[in-house]
């Protein structure tokens, strides 16, 4: 997708300038330079592989540090990339933890871009680094970030409550949560509240937590012990703001296993409501109105994705102006972004909206030339 995009981004950005009589004018998209990838352990594949490729194939080089977590996966896409006839050097395999060499990559002064995925606290800390100039730099980097999210699905009184409360417990419990884009919020109207929750709570039940080389697993474990013992503190949390329906707890005793989680009765400004948790815990909180529910789903730090059931089309246009995240779907789940379909990149404390298999991604890493010639 990103090295079709590379092979027309000059030609389009010519022909978009106006004609001028005596002049021959060419724009160019040329490389930053040296590029730092800090790509995340959750999608060790998918996104490490996007976002390095995205910078190759718009003539940069790039240092990639995957996630300490997921290095053998990277280290076998280097491989797949030196066997097809990468020039040596052009990517270069960096392992190692961020606390022993991120802060080097990111402050070096000839780093010209860092691509990071992964929490708003390493995410802003790189920021903030990145935006300092040092001894011998002599350009401003870029910092292209995603960050997380404390995502919504809004449920009001005209929709289909069957494919919502599906769309939800998938949203929230696929990859044991362990997603970005993950529901972490239902936020349900009052007269259907009831109806949900119970059918939500049901399902959650159902669900299977083991192995996840068993196909009959539901959810496998979550990633770390740091992880593990994250979660479970907010579920410790989530007892003193709601009212437990479903999970709450360790699932069996060997590996980081956690039962998936549901909170009822959750208010708008509670923790569970608020950060990201990054694990199977879902709150829900009770509106009276539409207005009220976007009120509740855009007051956290982020806006990543969200999610609306309805049958009212006035509700969905409502949303579609007023819902503030970079990845809005109607009556369908808010996980599963497709590249090239569904643009991936968030607002506020989500990131700088990079839109990750968009038709404009590819912008973050050139910058434009113009050559302009008298005839």
């Amino acid at each position: 997708y990103y090295a079709r995009q590379a092979l027309d981004m000059n030609a389009w950005a010519t022909a978009r300038l106006i004609p001028y009589s005596g002049e021959d004018n060419e724009l160019q998209y040329i490389p930053l330079g040296v590029g730092v990838v800090i790509s995340p352990w959750n999608f060790p594949l998918a996104i490490m592989a996007g976002m390095t490729m995205a910078a190759v194939v718009t003539g940069n080089t790039v240092v990639l540090k995957p996630a300490s977590a997921t290095p053998v996966v990277a280290y076998k896409f280097v491989e797949l990339l030196e066997e097809v006839g990468m020039p040596s050097g052009v990517v270069q395999y960096l392992p190692g933890s961020g606390a022993e060499i991120g802060d080097l990559l990111v402050s070096h002064p000839l780093t010209r871009f860092i691509s990071f995925t992964g929490s708003r606290e390493v995410g802003l800390r790189i920021f903030e680094q990145s935006a300092r100039t040092g001894p011998g730099q002599k350009w401003l980097k870029r910092f292209v970030g995603e960050l997380g999210g404390k995502d919504a699905i809004i449920v009001d009184d005209s929709a289909d409550l069957e494919a919502a409360a599906r769309a939800i417990v998938a949203s929230a419990f696929g990859f044991s949560g362990q997603k970005c884009s993950a529901c972490s919020r239902a936020i349900v109207h009052a007269d259907v509240y009831d109806v949900v929750l119970a059918r939500c709570t049901e399902l959650t039940l159902a669900l299977q937590v083991g192995d996840a080389l068993d196909a009959s697993s539901s959810l496998g474990p979550v990633i770390d012990a740091a992880a593990y013992n994250s979660i479970l503190k907010y579920i410790e949390q989530g007892h003193l703001e709601g009212r437990l329906v479903a999970g709450g707890g360790k699932a069996g005793e060997g590996g980081y296993f956690v039962e998936p989680t549901i909170f009822a009765d959750v208010p708008p400004t509670a923790a569970l409501m608020q950060e990201e948790i990054f694990g199977p815990v879902l709150a829900f909180s009770k509106v009276d109105s539409f207005m009220q529910a976007l009120e509740v789903a855009n007051g956290t730090d982020y806006g990543l994705t969200g999610s609306v059931f309805s049958r009212d089309r006035d509700h969905l246009e409502l949303a579609r102006r007023q819902f503030h995240v970079g990845n809005l779907y109607f009556n369908r789940k808010c996980t599963g972004a497709l590249v090239g379909v569904h643009p991936f990149g968030g607002f506020n404390m989500s990131g700088t909206d990079s839109k990750a298999g968009g038709p404009d991604y590819l912008l973050q890493f050139t910058q434009l030339k113009l050559a302009s010639e008298l005839l």
